[in-house]
């Protein structure tokens, strides 16, 4: 499960805007949009793409995209 809060908080400390992230990642704003509201999973590509656009790590991708213990406000 994708702990949104973190990639939201990851995407905030990079300086860039949602809009830059998605465009940058080559992920359609809206369908970025609906898989942060839960319709829809991100697919391999994207996750290696966002990975590579905010320079996340092995260990923050792992926490982010895998996260098994995701609160109840992030599910």
């Amino acid at each position: 499960m994708v702990d949104i809060e973190a990639l939201t908080k990851k995407i905030t400390e990079s300086g860039m805007t949602t809009v830059f992230v998605c465009r940058k990642s080559g992920i359609d704003v809206r369908t970025f949009y609906n898989r942060l509201n839960r319709k829809g999973d991100f697919r391999a590509k994207e996750i290696m793409d966002l990975c590579d656009t905010l320079h996340l790590s092995k260990k923050e991708r792992d926490e982010i995209f895998f996260a098994r213990n995701v609160t109840e406000n992030n599910a």
